[in-house]
């Protein structure tokens, strides 16, 4: 496992990387200390397995560095790292392509599971329901809360295109990874923070526009779909 992580708290990034090297020996991992000396080592060796971003170090200016790495290096997975899952930036992260958020609240065993599950192809993003914990996963793959669990993985393919033809509303889009992974009314409300009859709600809904007589056949016709 090749890793560059970009940070510039020492003391975190020092703790960070024993354990990663503690649990993966054969793992190696590149350090910067700010935005501008990751972007020359990327230069100088753009093979890593993933990229490691502190969201607010010198020269980030907020995802500004993030989206100038993605333009520059589109083809290296890049995750964001910071002390508090804040729900904007999480999901202003994702949409602009990064596969992973890392809160540095998370346990080294979290942290270091989550690293893993990024780098094998998932994409990570915190959960829960106040900032200082994590956020709800609208737009991930996990519907469970314990980190140390396997998170299911949500792929979607060609989605501005389905979403329009199947002219699905922005509620019923975060409902159906959830529906795909057949999650029950109340493990997609809490995850939502939503009341169990309004999930209910957006399920018919789902399911009218999919043609589909019921939330497993909804399933089923989704992962047709590219989902």
């Amino acid at each position: 496992m090749k890793l560059l992580i970009a940070d510039d708290h020492a003391l975190f990034i020092d703790a960070l990387v024993q354990y990663i090297e503690r649990a993966d020996p054969l793992s190696s991992v590149t350090l910067a200390k700010d935005f501008y000396q990751a972007m020359d080592l990327l230069e100088q060796n753009p093979y890593q397995d993933l990229v490691i971003l502190d969201l607010r170090m010198p020269g980030m200016n907020i995802m500004n560095g993030f989206k100038a790495m993605k333009e520059r290096y589109p083809k290296i997975p890049v995750a964001l790292m910071s002390g508090i899952a804040e729900p904007e930036d999480v999901k202003a992260a994702i949409d602009l392509g990064a596969v992973g958020y890392f809160p540095k609240t998370m346990s080294g065993k979290a942290l270091l599971k989550a690293i893993q599950r990024v780098v094998a192809g998932e994409v990570f993003i915190p959960e829960g329901k106040k900032a200082e914990k994590f956020m709800p996963s609208y737009y991930a793959d996990s519907q469970n809360n314990d980190l140390n669990s396997p998170a299911p993985n949500i792929a979607i393919k060609n989605k501005p295109e389905i979403i329009d033809n199947l002219k699905l509303t922005k509620r019923e889009t975060e409902i159906l990874p959830f529906l795909v992974e057949g999650a029950s009314n109340k493990e997609i409300a809490r995850a939502l923070d939503l009341q169990i009859v309004t999930i209910k709600l957006h399920v018919r809904g789902v399911c009218r526009k999919l043609g589909a007589k019921n939330r497993t056949q909804a399933a089923l016709k989704a992962k047709e779909l590219g989902f």
